[in-house]
């Protein structure tokens, strides 16, 4: 009888959990083998070592906040407003463990002590911006404004997670919505 290998995605997975609770030190085979209830000799078989592994987490996480979201995106139609407010309503609603903000803010903390993850990130925060900017670009003339829009949807995006203030009797949610009708006025 054959034995099932647990999936490559998963281990990364796994990897993304353990990096978004613990940072990268927290990304140990054999602790990840244990999460996914087998041996880490399976792990061997996909990724040469750890640091193997901490690049295709990096790899897959920025091919889901780039890539895959812009698709989701553009596969939607409409206009650029259209497309923004989905491109919002999509990142306000991914806790997924490669999409989430854990795993955003994981990244970002770990990329304030790694070079290399200091660059991917400012590579994929480079990505989002420009296809923000383009979006905004469709129905915004003025290029300060389109760039203010930029950076206030995306400091919205990461930010808001830090952010504990109440909002007098306005919701979280109703104050979220609020802004974004401000930026695709």
């Amino acid at each position: 009888m054959a034995v099932a290998r647990t999936p490559r995605g998963r281990w990364i997975e796994a990897g993304l959990r353990a990096l978004t609770a613990g940072g990268p030190e927290a990304v140990r085979i054999e602790s990840l083998a244990q999460s996914l209830g087998v041996s880490k000799g399976g792990f061997y078989g996909y990724f040469r070592n750890r640091d193997a592994l901490l690049t295709e987490m990096l790899d897959a996480w920025e091919r889901e906040v780039t890539d895959t979201v812009i698709e989701q995106v553009e596969s939607g139609g409409g206009d650029a407003r259209a497309k923004l407010k989905r491109l919002f309503t999509i990142a306000s609603a991914t806790d997924e463990p490669v999409t989430g903000i854990p795993a955003e803010l994981a990244i970002r903390d770990w990329s304030r002590r790694e070079a290399s993850v200091a660059e991917r990130l400012r590579r994929v925060d480079n990505r989002r911006m420009d296809y923000l900017r383009a979006l905004f670009a469709s129905f915004c003339t003025d290029p300060d404004d389109i760039e203010v829009r930029c950076l206030l949807a995306f400091s919205v995006r990461v930010g808001e997670h830090y952010i504990a203030a109440d909002h007098g009797r306005r919701s979280r949610a109703e104050v979220m919505e609020l802004t974004s009708r401000w930026l695709l006025r």
